[in-house]
């Protein structure tokens, strides 16, 4: 019998000498409120395991308050004496991370601050010296964060507890802040047993706030006007190790149990109205059976909730078959996503993806026929791209764009550059070859933009960027485009929307669609008669589809200089 409970934010028989602001960063460049965020699961983790053993934690989500990040934190110190501050952040979240850590130092109450995530966990000791912590949790933090608060509390020995780093000094009287010396302690072992956490924190967060502002401007929410999104992890890590991947330095995949998955989804789906789950799981299952089992279980829940539900997950290429397929979209399955990458079989070899370009034809035709929504990405520039792989893969996705023997194919598979993300086996090759000189600078300013760098061993600079145009060339081309029927502001940043489907050419009508600006916008949904994935476009923003090539080094630059005005002001 599953035993899990949503933790409740409650101060009932707390630790009243310990006091912890978790503060949830800003996943957006902005001061305004923002709604339109992947809700952070790693911190819900973090944040239920301290109310479980007692501490007493408020949870300041900066997402949804306007004002500066700084300023915000601040405000909030002033109102309780908090010991600890602890954040969490992806690899693009280093400004907003130093904004938070500059206010709890600046703060007179000085509170001990510990930050952990990916943003950690993929450079540590570059983290530690540059953004200046007390502490950094390295790897999966929920049990060394409990480990970490107690051994402070008790002053006992830091270095005993593993997973942690922080700056030790030989001297500590007499050393200068320069020449104080980082110190990790022994890697922390992966918690095997997932079930034995208890379910993310969700409460603390604003999350009631986060649903009744949700739009529908997504693939997933096309299919509601108005969607409550659960997200959910059933598993952890990957069974591959691709080299573009930041889990590409092994992590073991671990699952949990399929009870315990479903017991959790049928507390939230009640509690939240919950119409839209997300399945979070860089890779759902490897293992078929493991899928059915799901499968037929959600479809009971589901069928016994008085409202329509979706949703969706992550599963590899090799050994899907139309059984399987047609299995989830019964279960009410509307997009698989799929790690495509490449269509040569040389360099899916070098990404070490264990997939082969027949399986990728295959699943996609089989998606096709059985009407399951597909979504993935073929991503160029791998160590052993060349020019003929290259187009190799462009034409394929051409081909199958067009419809050229097959169903025509909508915009649900997006083609792009591979991103070196920080401790990923790619990033590590860019640092050694020279092409990331400075890697800090590079997670400040580079990592959050669409980068076009020659990664490869064997392609020149110009057949890079004659490849990068065609890319973009084949975009405006064969990707589907609409502009609005008709469009009407309904509230706020909320818009009617009318469209004609490019593919089967109903008319449809959307609700709730978030535009900020009503002549520059884009989004992506489906046809809710084929279910065929389009963009839906601004005149304006279509004309610089067309006209990229003309206008890139004035968007480069733009971006360039709003992005760094935005850093500041957030």
């Amino acid at each position: 019998m599953i035993k899990q409970k949503l933790i409740k934010h409650t101060k009932k028989n707390t630790k009243e000498n310990m006091k912890i602001l978790l503060v949830i960063p800003r996943y957006n460049l902005s001061n305004k409120t923002n709604y339109q965020y992947n809700f952070p699961l790693g911190l819900g983790y973090i944040s239920a395991v301290l109310k479980k053993a007692k501490y007493d934690v408020d949870c300041l989500n900066l997402n949804h308050l306007n004002g500066k990040t700084e300023e915000l934190v601040f405000r909030q110190l002033n109102k309780k004496k908090y010991d600890i501050v602890c954040s969490g952040h992806t690899g693009i979240g280093y400004v907003v991370i130093e904004k938070i850590l500059k206010a709890a130092k600046n703060h007179p109450s000085k509170p001990k601050t510990i930050v952990g995530g990916a943003l950690i966990t993929s450079e540590p000791e570059l983290m530690l010296k540059s953004l200046h912590p007390d502490f950094v949790v390295v790897g999966e933090g929920e049990t060394t964060i409990i480990e970490l608060l107690k051994c402070l509390e008790k002053k006992r020995n830091l270095s005993k507890i593993n997973g942690i780093g922080y700056i030790k000094n030989k001297k500590p009287f007499f050393t200068k802040p320069k020449n104080k010396k980082p110190f990790f302690t022994k890697p922390r072992e992966l918690i095997m047993d997932l079930d034995s956490l208890p379910l993310p924190d969700f409460e603390g967060f604003g999350y009631e706030e986060k649903l009744k502002n949700q739009s529908n401007s997504y693939f997933l929410y096309g299919e509601f006007d108005y969607p409550r999104s659960y997200p959910i992890l059933a598993s952890r890590g990957c069974a591959f190790q691709c080299t573009f991947c930041y889990h590409s330095i092994g992590r073991k995949y671990r699952e949990r149990q399929i009870d315990s998955v479903i017991k959790e989804l049928e507390i939230a789906i009640k509690k939240y109205k919950i119409n839209a789950i997300e399945i979070y799981d860089d890779l759902f299952s490897v293992n078929k059976e493991r899928v059915y089992e799901f499968c037929k279980k959600i479809k009971k829940l589901i069928k016994n909730t008085p409202w329509k539900i979706k949703w969706t997950c992550q599963l590899v290429v090799a050994g899907v078959d139309k059984k399987l397929l047609k299995t989830l979209k019964d279960a009410g399955c509307t997009v698989v996503g799929f790690g495509f990458e490449s269509y040569s079989e040389k360099v899916l070899k070098s990404m070490k993806k264990p997939i082969t370009p027949q399986q990728i034809d295959n699943v996609i035709k089989l998606s096709r026929e059985v009407g399951i929504g597909i979504q993935g990405n073929f991503i160029f520039g791998d160590v052993a791209e060349t020019k003929e792989t290259a187009y190799k893969t462009l034409n394929y996705w051409k081909k199958i764009t067009k419809g050229i023997g097959y169903i025509p194919l909508d915009s649900s598979i997006r083609i792009g550059f591979i991103q070196p993300y920080p401790g990923s086996a790619i990033y590590h090759h860019c640092i050694k070859k020279g092409i990331i000189k400075d890697k800090l600078s590079f997670i400040k300013n580079k990592i959050a933009h669409t980068n076009w760098i020659n990664m490869t061993d064997k392609m020149t600079d110009n057949e890079i960027l004659k490849l990068k145009k065609d890319i973009v060339d084949a975009r405006r081309k064969y990707a589907r485009y609409v502009i609005p029927l008709k469009i009407k502001k309904t509230n706020k940043d909320r818009y009617r929307v009318k469209v004609k489907c490019p593919f089967c050419h109903e008319k449809i009508q959307y609700e709730n669609c978030l535009i900020k600006n009503k002549f520059r916008y884009q989004f992506m949904l489906p046809c809710r008669k084929c279910g065929m994935q389009f963009w839906i476009t601004s005149f304006l923003y279509k004309i610089e589809v067309y006209h990229y090539e003309k206008l890139d080094f004035l968007r480069r630059n733009y971006l360039l200089i709003r992005d760094n005005l935005l850093k500041k002001r957030m």
